[in-house]
Formats: C-alpha cells, structure tokens, sequence
C-alpha cells in the first residue's frame, strides 16, 4: 500500500498572513504620516533663514591725515572709544584765528557799551545844565521885570523932580543890564538844549551800532563753534559697543568727509531673517515661540521669538520686481521675510555672527 503525505499548507492561509503584514504598514504608515502632518502643522521650519545685524559704517566728517589708528580687525570696542585720529594742526589753528576774531569783536562791544554809559551820564549833566539854564532865565526875566518897574517910576519922579537925573540913569543902566543878562541867559540856554539833542543823538547812534555788533559776535561764536566741532571730529568715535569690521583704514592716509574707514557691529543686537514660503505663514503669528539651530553648531539650539512679519514678498522689494502682467504668468510660490528675535541671555557669550545660516522652527499653536 502506498504511504498517505500531510497536506502543504493552503495558499489561503499564506495570503492571510500577507494581508495582515501588509495592513500592519499600511496601519503604521498611516500613523506615521498622520503624526508627521501634524509635526509640519505645529512646528514651521525654513533652511532660507540667516542672521542679519546693525552694521555701523564708520567715516570722518572732516578732511585730513590719518595720525593714529587705535583699533585692529576684529577688536571689541565700547560706545565713544576713540578709534582713529586726524592731524589736528590745522583744525586747531582754525580755532585760534576765529577765537581771537571773537575777542576782538567782544573788545569793540565793550568799548561801545562804555561809550554808550558815558554818554547817558553826560546826557544827564546836558540835561542838568538846561534846567538851570531854564532856571536862571526865570530868574533874569523876575530881575528884568523889576528893573522895568523900578525905571518907570524913575522916569515919573524924575519928571516931578523927586530924584536927581543922576539916580535915573543909574536906573535905567539897571534896566539895560537887566535885558543883557536876559539875552545871555536864553543863549546859555540854547547852546545847553543844542547839546542835549546832540547828545541824544550820539546816544542813539550809539544804541543803534550795539545791535549789529552784537549780530557780529554772535557770528563769530558759531564760527568757532563749528571751528571747534570740526576740531572734535579729527577724533572719530565708537557709536555703539561692537566689533571691528572692513578696516580699511592707515596711519598717514589722507581721507574726505564720508570715506568709509571701517565698520562697528554690535552683537549684542542681532536677529534673524528667515524667508518662509507663503504657504507655511498661514498660522505664524508675532510672538511665537521659535527654537533655532545654527549650522556653525549643531549640537546646540537657540531660543527666539517670532516679532513681525514683512509687509510684502521679498520679491517685491527686489531691483527688479516682477511685472506678471507683462507677459507669460507662471504661478511660484513667494517667500516671505519672517523677522525673528533671540531671546534675553540666549546667546550670552555672543557667539552667533552676521550672516550665519540657520534654521529656525516656529512652534504654532496646535
């Protein structure tokens, strides 16, 4: 009799076990992607993101020669260091002639001031004489009145033979002296009031020159204030804390107003530009938290901010910005400049630099 086999295992059972391995990745697939959306959904990232900062161009104000450079490429300053000198020798002369052009316009003004009080003083003593000038014409004109008087009853008692002839001429010598004294006192007193409005004159004369003068000083001080301004830039000064960039600056070069000499960058105010598609902004929002990642150093991660988010594609402030009703529109999704800030005390001992690459990930609310 022949020997009687096992059955092989049907190919019912095979499929089974298939379409269970297979619903096992398509189960772990589907997780998988559902828990990778929803990572893209809270967390946005960009590589198209790098460190932007204040770059402050360094210039002189004034023309000259470089005398000293006090700073190196790379060197750390502080707000007002003094980073390069210019030859100051003709600066300084500068200041000596207007210096000295002001101290004799301030001469002239006090010896017009002087002139000026002495002739008020005088002024005064004109004034003082015409009143008693005034005065004593009061007084000659009583005296002729009383002479007049005294010869008319001269000449009576004279026509009734009461006086000697000899009593009424010395009356009547009276009476002439009387009128002499009269004249002189009204031309004394002419020749007082003539020099009160000469002196009047001369005192307005006087009032009206102080004016100009004055106008004259205060020329000459801001000419030398801006002689000692331009005098103060021969000094060029640190703006802010900060490292030295582009120097391009050398004992003895002659340099002009606006010449770039070098750069300061502060780091201690430095932020991130990162250009995120238009397509990822739906839910960024300023004041997001984001963590961010610098190439220079992988196995560290820095902590930021989200603070605004540009007004428009960076397309549009380009050079050349883009006219799509000009021709063919071809559709490409823009980017959008995302300014990012680091938070306090995140990078302490600055160690991020302008322009370094980064990658930052914006975390949304979910």
């Amino acid at each position: 009799m022949e020997e009687i086999k096992a059955p092989a295992p049907s190919n019912q059972k095979r499929k089974t076990i298939a379409l269970s391995i297979l619903a096992i990745v398509v189960i772990a697939g589907s997780i998988s992607g559902y828990l990778y959306i929803q990572y893209k959904k809270a967390y946005i990232t960009t590589d198209d993101a790098y460190v932007e900062g204040r770059i402050h161009t360094i210039s002189s104000k004034v023309p000259g020669t470089v005398r000293y450079v006090f700073v190196n490429d790379n060197q750390f300053v502080k707000k007002g260091d003094v980073l390069v000198e210019i030859d100051t020798r003709d600066f300084d002369i500068k200041v000596k002639e207007v210096s000295s052009g002001l101290d004799a316009e301030s001469t002239r003004l006090s010896e017009l001031r002087y002139r000026l009080d002495t002739a008020r003083q005088q002024f005064e003593e004109i004034k003082a004489s015409v009143e008693t000038a005034k005065a004593n014409l009061d007084l000659q004109e009583a005296n002729l009145r009383q002479a007049e008087s005294d010869m008319k009853r001269a000449e009576d008692l004279l026509k009734e033979d009461v006086i000697p002839k000899e009593r009424y001429e010395k009356t009547k010598t009276g009476y002439d002296v009387s009128l002499a004294q009269i004249k002189a006192a009204k031309e004394n007193l002419k020749q007082a009031e003539a020099r009160l409005v000469t002196q009047s004159a001369l005192i307005k004369q006087t009032e009206a020159s102080l004016e100009p003068q004055k106008a004259l000083i205060r020329q000459r001080e801001a000419s030398l204030s801006a002689a000692e301004l331009n005098l103060s830039y021969t000094k060029v000064q640190a703006p802010t804390d900060g490292y030295i960039t582009r120097k391009s600056v050398e004992t003895g070069n002659q340099v002009q107003p606006g010449q770039p000499l070098l750069a300061v960058v502060p780091l201690d105010d430095i932020w991130i530009i990162a250009n995120y598609k238009e397509t990822q902004l739906e839910r960024v929002r300023p004041g997001q938290k984001v963590k961010i990642k610098v190439d220079t150093y992988p196995g560290r991660t820095f902590n930021g901010r989200v603070e605004s988010i540009m007004a428009g594609t960076g397309s549009v402030f380009s050079l050349f910005p883009p006219e799509n009703a000009t021709g063919s529109f071809v559709k490409v999704v823009q980017r959008v400049p995302v300014k990012i800030i680091f938070e306090k005390d995140t990078d302490p001992k600055h160690v991020l630099r302008v322009g370094m690459s980064v990658i930052p990930m914006i975390i949304v609310e979910k």
